[in-house]
């Protein structure tokens, strides 16, 4: 297996945003996806943004390490995964035919079209399209993990409450913030993760104490369940 190089600006990058935020006490995977968020877009707020299970990020890395297809939502998704070749139908004019008989909009055709060539055990990153997060929900489609990261004011955090009500192994964030590279960014940390299953140290289980980061750095503290939360994160505070 080849063993990825990553270019002197990623590597700098990397140095500066960990100047900037202590990412350290999440769990790996987590931490893995924050980082390389992050570096895509020079937005510390995902530090906080972000919500997800170290658990779930596992289920994802091992489906993807064993071969699972990715399907995306839309062609720029589909363009920033430099790992694989994801299946994206949205540009697929069966879509739109389907979209016009069915009364539905073309990314939840699209959403269809690529469950019936996939089948369950799938990762879907979806990047641009709130429909696709209710279709995925709707068409009970059994995946492997859904990262789910529209942007827009109209339909995409509603979208993205949905997916983590729905209870499927996801990551999604709070804002309206999102996009085609953060999505595309997220399913690349898993992909770029090549080692051993990585395994959360016991105080990575959520033990972690948000006043012990530094002063004037952000970060994020985890509630009781072991989840990393936005909005937790005060100078002081447990």
């Amino acid at each position: 297996m080849t063993v990825r190089q990553p270019h002197p600006i990623e590597v700098r990058s990397y140095e500066i945003l960990r100047s900037r935020v202590d990412l350290s006490p999440m769990p790996p995977l987590w931490r893995a996806v924050a980082e390389r968020v992050i570096h895509a877009t020079a937005d510390l707020e995902y530090a906080v943004d972000l919500l997800t299970r170290e658990e779930h990020l596992q289920q994802g890395w091992a489906a993807l390490h064993a071969g699972a297809p990715i399907v995306t939502d839309e062609g720029m998704v589909a363009a920033g995964i430099t790992a694989r070749e994801p299946i994206c139908h949205a540009a697929d004019p069966a879509a739109a035919r389907m979209a016009r008989a069915a009364g539905i909009t073309r990314s939840a055709a699209a959403v269809r079209l690529s469950y019936s060539e996939v089948g369950p055990g799938a990762v879907w990153v979806v990047g641009s399209a709130p429909e696709a997060i209710f279709e995925i929900i709707e068409r009970r489609v059994a995946p492997a993990l859904v990262i789910g990261m529209p942007v827009g004011f109209v339909g995409a955090r509603e979208a993205k409450e949905a997916l983590r009500a729905s209870g499927l192994p996801q990551l999604s964030n709070v804002s309206e913030k999102g996009g085609s590279a953060v999505a595309a960014a997220a399913v690349n940390a898993l992909l770029y993760t090549e080692a051993e299953q990585p395994q959360a140290e016991p105080h990575q289980a959520g033990q972690h104490q948000a006043g012990q980061r530094q002063a004037g750095r952000h970060g994020a503290g985890y509630d009781r369940a072991g989840r990393y939360e936005a909005g937790q994160y005060e100078a002081g505070r447990p």
